[in-house]
């Protein structure tokens, strides 16, 4: 669709964007029915709880918007998830870091006797919007669903500590592949700030509500600003990345011209090499004939050329 110069619906991929969608309570069941499609069918969230609306572990960085939540599940089960839209920087062992500090965070302060380690379960959920996976893999899957697992046997050993990456870059399904409410929502994420209208296959109470509160006219002057300040925040970034990108292909392509031209030198060496090598055989079995044809002996010529016994013989 069509770009236009004033949107019609913020880009939801924003920091302002993210946090206004999914990150107040009014708009909590927004971020239910979007969580409980992402579980599909293992965790079936009713309620969940904001501990801190935001927040960004220890270092305040640009491009990181974290919501870390206490669910209720149907079954009255509680378990944390911490959703994040997130830069690339570090991805996995950020990604880890922050697992770790909410089961670390479970434990009891002061004396922990008789704890027993009775912990929750954790879910980091990551949003990747502008770029993939950094595992060097060319993978077109969108949807990365983590667990700790046996090596050698794929076999779960833990699967109450889950890391959950939405690649958005891999998410190509068209109107008519949307079959579950999951494909609706990822399309939603990445082509809404692209849309002009609800458009009629998206006819249901949550995006009726979503693209609402998405409504570009609804937001003040004060808003707006942020808006536009968080939309060319992720420009930036995305321009520093494939600027990035560019750069290490160009050193990759020089790296591989010098490499090819160093080849070609170590060639052209060796060709002369060989040729002056070559040169000097065949001067050694001119010598060598005409020794042989003195009735020299055999061993004796082979001392003065260097050539074998065997050459000496064949030659004629």
């Amino acid at each position: 669709m069509k770009q236009q110069a004033t949107p019609v619906f913020i880009d939801p991929t924003t920091d302002f964007g993210f946090k206004r969608i999914f990150g107040t309570e009014t708009n909590k069941d927004l971020l239910i029915s979007f969580l409980n499609e992402l579980f599909r069918g293992r965790k079936l969230i009713e309620n969940l709880y904001y501990n801190k609306n935001e927040h960004v572990g220890d270092i305040e960085e640009v491009g990181t918007v974290i919501f870390d939540l206490t669910c209720t599940a149907s079954d009255g089960e509680q378990f944390i998830i911490e959703v994040q839209r997130t830069p690339q920087t570090n991805l996995k062992k950020r990604m880890l870091y922050y697992g770790s500090k909410l089961i670390a965070d479970q434990a009891p302060k002061g004396n922990r006797r008789g704890w027993g380690y009775t912990i929750s379960e954790v879910y980091v959920i990551v949003l990747l919007d502008g770029f993939p996976m950094p595992d060097g893999n060319s993978s077109t899957e969108y949807l990365h669903d983590i667990c700790l697992c046996n090596r050698d046997s794929g076999e779960v050993f833990y699967d109450h500590l889950g890391f959950i990456y939405i690649e958005l870059v891999n998410f190509t399904k068209g109107e008519q592949e949307l079959t579950v409410d999951l494909d609706r929502w990822l399309h939603v994420l990445k082509n809404m700030s692209k849309m002009d209208k609800l458009p009629t296959y998206l006819r249901k109470p949550v995006f009726e509500k979503l693209f609402a509160i998405a409504a570009y006219t609804k937001l003040n002057k004060e808003e707006r600003d942020m808006y536009n300040a968080s939309l060319k925040n992720k420009w930036d970034a995305e321009s520093i990345r494939q600027t990035a990108i560019l750069e290490q292909e160009k050193a990759r392509a020089k790296g591989l011209e010098e490499g090819r031209e160093e080849g070609l030198e170590e060639g052209r060496q060796e060709g002369r090499q060989e040729g002056l090598k070559e040169g000097e055989h065949q001067k050694a079995l001119a010598i060598a004939l005409k020794l042989k044809n003195m009735d020299m002996a055999v061993e004796d010529i082979v001392q003065a050329t260097g050539l074998s016994a065997e050459e000496i013989e064949e030659l004629k």
